[in-house]
């Protein structure tokens, strides 16, 4: 089941010695060429550069010591990944993590830093799910799925808790959805607390099957990962999907090219490193995707873990 604002509430207050309340930015000059207040939460100052930490920290801190004993397990292309071997190495437990074999190296590195042990997949969920059920038989490590465990749509949730006490008056936040942890959190804080904010998600039109679900009333799994925002190329989650047709307003898709104009704005106006991920909520505004003029939008920029060997703007 997906929590409730008691349970975001509540993971807020278990996680804050381990995170960075992170800032709110804003630009006059991307106000400007909008025709409205955009208001950018900047996850990629986040712990492990990524909102990832939140979840994942409140999954592993409320385990008992019998859960953790044996570590954790996950799947992940690498924030969650990342995310949950910090929050391992803080409880002092092992991780055991299941990345798909072309994640980003730049992901790798960080998941490598914080302890977590890797077993590398085929790049898809079947694989991926595959490899950590078969982790978990050899370990007993307690599973903290990335996105469908409720204790971690609780951690993500408390990003959009953050950005509404900082930012009074907003109309609407843009988040982006993969496997929908964030969107669920994100949805559940608003509705508990500023229930006249719209919440719109944005995925890339390359890994577009939340926007088919949203209109199909029903999960349109994943069919093709062609997307260079490689943190969503997952199928929505079953609970999260069910708090999207509930409380979101709209789905919309963004094009690769968008993505690729909104990091590289961000960096040259914003001064901020965004990964592609991140990034697609500006894409949105920048492609018109979303109608922002004369309204007050958070975006929730997820993360900053970019390989700056392979920027996607620079010639090969």
């Amino acid at each position: 089941m997906p929590p409730d604002l008691a349970a975001i509430r509540a993971a807020h207050a278990r996680i804050r010695p381990h995170i960075h309340r992170t800032p709110v930015l804003t630009s006059a000059a991307l106000d400007a060429q909008c025709g409205g207040e955009l208001f950018f939460k900047c996850e990629n100052f986040q712990q492990t550069g990524a909102f990832k930490a939140r979840g994942a920290t409140n999954a592993v801190f409320s385990l008992t010591d019998a859960e953790a004993a044996r570590g954790v397990a996950t799947h992940s292309s690498g924030n969650h990944a990342a995310a949950l071997a910090r929050a391992a190495r803080l409880r002092g437990i092992p991780a055991f993590i299941v990345m798909p074999s072309n994640s980003s190296p730049s992901k790798i590195r960080n998941v490598e830093a914080f302890g977590g042990r890797i077993t590398f997949c085929a790049p898809n969920q079947q694989a991926r799910e595959a490899a950590c059920a078969l982790v978990i038989a050899e370990t007993g490590a307690a599973l903290i799925h990335p996105f469908t465990d409720d204790r971690v749509m609780a951690g993500q949730g408390t990003a959009a808790l953050e950005l509404l006490e900082d930012t009074p008056g907003l109309d609407l936040i843009l988040c982006p959805v993969g496997g929908g942890g964030l969107l669920a959190g994100t949805a559940i804080a608003v509705r508990g607390t500023r229930a006249q904010v719209q919440v719109i998600a944005v995925e890339p039109a390359e890994a577009g099957d939340a926007a088919r679900s949203f209109r199909a009333g029903h999960i349109v799994p994943l069919e093709r990962e062609a997307t260079i925002a490689d943190g969503l190329r997952t199928t929505v989650g079953a609970p999260n999907f069910t708090v999207m047709q509930e409380l979101v307003t709209d789905v919309v898709t963004v094009s690769e090219t968008a993505i690729v104009a909104a990091m590289r704005e961000l960096w040259e106006t914003l001064k901020v490193v965004v990964e592609p991920s991140g990034a697609v909520p500006y894409a949105a505004v920048l492609e018109g995707k979303v109608a922002v003029k004369g309204r007050r939008t958070g975006l929730i920029l997820t993360g900053g873990n970019v390989d700056l060997d392979a920027l996607p703007w620079m010639k090969k």
